[in-house]
């Protein structure tokens, strides 16, 4: 698990060093961060079989680059005014580690296939409300209705 960490550490600080774009704000900067980590380590659990979709990852965190790294960026400069530059940065550390956590055994109610389906889909936008629908669907307890997401 440390090299999850350490990956997990390095794509919060990319993501922080880049100028950020327009995303929903307050918790939904939270949720399109935690859907980025959340697709970033299931993408590595499923690499080794026929369900591989890191190069669905790869294209869906391209595409969405600016939305990722704006709501990254917001969350740090909240968490600046609440602890100070150097809280914050141990804060958001902390965060995003224990988001990786979260799906490091794998996703709750999705397999790797319909993980591969869901990030190829992903990928082939370049919306920002496309992210925020999908960390809806896809971040809480399994939904009982269908979503565009949800009802794989």
């Amino acid at each position: 698990m440390k090299n999850l960490r350490d990956i997990v550490l390095a794509a919060s600080a990319a993501a922080l060093l880049c100028v950020p774009t327009t995303a929903s704000a307050g918790t939904g900067d939270e949720q399109i961060r935690k859907l980025d980590i959340m697709l970033m380590v299931t993408s590595l659990r499923c690499r080794m079989g026929s369900d591989d979709f890191q190069h669905h990852y790869r294209k869906f965190s391209a595409n969405h680059l600016h939305t990722l790294n704006g709501a990254a960026r917001r969350m740090e400069q909240g968490l600046v005014k609440r602890h100070g530059a150097r809280g914050a940065k141990r804060a958001l550390d902390k965060m995003s580690v224990g988001m990786a956590n979260e799906y490091g055994q794998g996703h709750p109610w999705l397999g790797c296939s319909e993980l591969k389906e869901i990030t190829s889909d992903l990928s082939q936008s370049r919306d920002p409300a496309v992210l925020a629908q999908a960390a809806d669907e896809l971040l809480g307890p399994r939904p009982t209705g269908g979503g565009r997401y949800a009802r794989r």
